[in-house]
């Protein structure tokens, strides 16, 4: 195999896991909105005010423990984060790929990109 059709090849892989990731985090929320709607979609709504999303939904650890009470929008907060991982393991995919072909500058860069994005996510 050349190295053309490698790098081809990588980027197939690398376009296919995005592609995985957004569709499966679109399923997954729209399973949540349904399930929500379905549960709840008889309550009254109050316009007037808004309320975010309760305080134990907004870390990955509160929504584990939301899905196994069964809690429709920690799957819904569940797609989410898995929308913003794909992203992440893109990037994290790439470093790899990146060491594998020895690529000092690229494997340098793309680890750079990755701190940032796991400092910005991590609330830094």
């Amino acid at each position: 195999m050349t190295t053309d059709q490698q790098e081809r090849q990588f980027e197939n892989l690398i376009g296919n896991l995005l592609r995985v990731g957004v569709v499966s985090a679109a399923l997954v929320v729209f399973a949540g909105g349904i399930w929500h709607i379905a549960t709840s979609g008889s309550r009254p709504v109050a316009f007037r005010s808004f309320s975010g999303e309760p305080q134990e939904l907004t870390s990955p650890g509160g929504i584990v423990a939301g899905l196994m009470h069964g809690d429709s929008r920690a799957l819904i907060q569940a797609g989410l984060l898995l929308l913003i991982a794909t992203p992440v393991a893109r990037v994290l995919f790439a470093l790899v790929g990146f060491a594998v072909q020895k690529d000092r500058l690229y494997v340098a860069v793309t680890a750079i990109v990755l701190a940032t994005l796991i400092f910005s996510l991590s609330g830094g």
